[in-house]
């Protein structure tokens, strides 16, 4: 597990049924190639998020495959049709077999 790793998300709080909502997220994580070397000359293990997912009531949302290439703490941001009220889901995967997860609630009137 990758230290000081922290996962960040902002979702509205409420929206009427059939808004588009912009969902953001961003996760604090160094984000390791693997082909880097320490003071001492050793490589740097590997560690980067390599999959990041968002859910709504537990239907897909958006599905994403990183690469080494990522900067660290990766950000994105995105649309989400609601239609009712629920939860989203957000699940980031770590080469180490880690998994980062929020959630975050949103009121559909």
């Amino acid at each position: 597990m990758a230290d000081n790793v922290k996962p960040r998300v902002k979702v509205p709080s409420k929206a009427s049924a059939g808004d588009v909502v912009t969902l953001k997220t961003l996760i604090s994580h160094p984000m390791e190639s693997g082909q880097r070397k320490d003071k001492d000359g050793a490589l740097i293990p590997r560690s980067i998020i390599n999959r990041f997912t968002c859910e709504f009531n537990g239907a897909l949302v958006i599905d994403i495959a990183l690469e080494p290439a990522v900067s660290t703490n990766p950000y994105f941001e995105f649309d989400a049709k609601v239609d009712a009220s629920g939860e989203f889901k957000f699940t980031w995967y770590d080469d180490d077999g880690s998994v980062y997860e929020d959630k975050k609630p949103i009121e559909v009137a």
